[in-house]
């Protein structure tokens, strides 16, 4: 019954309109990574022929996979999966609640836009603040770093103060951005970072306004 969905998020059209076949290698595949990186292909279904090797079409929400593995090995996981199990875990819950975040549009089979909520952290200027966030996660994500922007205003050295974005320049997990990072990160650091002594103290805008 949760397969219109997955189609959804895919990018796909419903089955039933225009059928397409998922290949998946098997979980001993994924257990035991092979030599070459496993690929995730989607092959629509007059490209299925007696005799005719299947080759992945051009399918532009599939083509910025993640990389996983060592020592030769990989995995290559496309973007919407990474993206699909950052929102579950997202919907279940970071750690003690301070943290959360979620897709903006559901019906999006992109998932680029999300929205992000920190809880100031105690024994700051921050604390009991909720401040809302803005992330934008574009097609070479999680190649890339998505863009990060304070909706609420607030004071702090890696915040723009006339933007609300985040400076990658200021804020090392997006300057020095690794693939294996996530939303989750971005925001826990962040929250960090206003506990920070730099940060703890500073005088901030009135509560509940936004940039």
């Amino acid at each position: 019954q949760n397969c219109p969905l997955l189609y959804s998020r895919l990018g796909l059209s419903q089955v039933s309109t225009f059928p397409f076949f998922l290949r998946f290698s098997f979980i001993s595949d994924l257990l035991h990574p092979p030599p070459r990186p496993l690929q995730f292909s989607v092959f629509h279904v007059d490209q299925i022929s007696p005799g005719r090797p299947l080759l992945p079409p051009n399918f532009n929400t599939l083509d910025s996979p993640m990389t996983l593995g060592s020592g030769g090995s990989s995995v290559v996981v496309p973007r919407n999966f990474r993206l699909l199990e950052e929102l579950e875990r997202g919907e279940k819950g970071i750690g003690d609640g301070t943290v959360s975040y979620g897709m903006d549009d559901g019906d999006d089979i992109y998932m680029r836009s999300w929205t992000g909520t920190i809880i100031g952290p105690h024994n700051t200027v921050h604390e009991g603040r909720i401040y809302q966030l803005k992330l934008f996660c574009d097609k070479d994500y999680p190649e890339k770093p998505p863009s990060v922007r304070f909706h609420s205003r607030v004071n702090m050295t890696c915040v723009n103060h006339e933007t609300g974005v985040v400076e990658p320049k200021k804020f090392g997990p997006l300057g020095n951005w690794q693939r294996e990072y996530t939303m989750e990160d971005i925001l826990t650091q962040l929250k960090k970072e206003m506990a920070a002594p730099h940060n703890r103290k500073l005088v901030q805008p009135p509560e509940g306004t936004y940039f």
